[in-house]
């Protein structure tokens, strides 16, 4: 775990990200609340791309809990058995999308609580969606941000909660609404897992990361 950086750093790093890319945007596909809570929860241990090749057909037939609940759980695994796990996740799905039929009217709820209270939704999955949909700056703390975090001294912390009270504490206010698309794509496509492409990140002189590439 590398060492926190102080407030000016993480100002200049976020500025740099924001300048880079102005809005930045999840990549799980979706056409309304309802989808997205789909979409992520069918991303857990899948990648995007997986779970958007999977999804396009589906959501053109179920964008609604009453749609899938009609497409029933055989149909749905037959449109995404692609993903790993999908048979729990379809279970997952269906048991959601009737709780959201029965009680909450077809509407998916703003609050990260009864969003968490939803089978296969966890807190990773309500903060995706309360960031994407309602603009909330929730932080989701994936895989990418956890190494990111730690390994540039952004928000460092022993496990996923704990990095994202940090970027909640050490992430100046104008930057936290896209804090985790910023953290997110740079972790996935520059500071990979095993040999992450210094010679590539903008952010490179201000990095904590002591065993930088070439």
């Amino acid at each position: 775990m590398a060492k926190q950086l102080d407030y000016h750093t993480i100002r200049e790093i976020f500025t740099r990200f924001r300048d880079a890319e102005p809005e930045p945007k999840g990549e799980l596909e979706h056409v309304n609340a309802y989808t997205l809570v789909v979409a992520v929860a069918l991303s857990a241990q899948a990648t995007d791309a997986g779970v958007n090749k999977a999804t396009r057909a589906l959501f053109e037939i179920a964008d609604t809990p009453e749609k899938m609940l009609a497409l029933g759980k055989e149909g749905l695994i037959e449109h995404i058995k692609t993903i790993g796990l999908y048979r729990n996740k379809a279970k997952n799905v269906i048991k959601l999308s009737r709780i959201l039929v029965e009680e909450y009217g077809g509407t998916v709820p703003s609050s990260r609580a009864a969003l968490e209270g939803l089978p296969g939704v966890g807190r990773k999955t309500a903060n995706v969606v309360l960031n994407m949909w309602w603009r909330h700056p929730a932080q989701a703390v994936d895989t990418h941000i956890f190494r990111l975090g730690n390994r540039a001294g952004i928000a460092p912390g022993k496990d996923v909660v704990a990095v994202e009270r940090a970027i909640e504490d050490n992430i100046p206010a104008e930057f936290q609404l896209h804090a985790h698309h910023w953290m997110i794509l740079h972790g996935r496509y520059i500071c990979v897992a095993r040999k992450p492409k210094c010679g590539a990140c903008l952010i490179r002189d201000l990095c904590a990361f002591e065993d930088k590439t070439e």
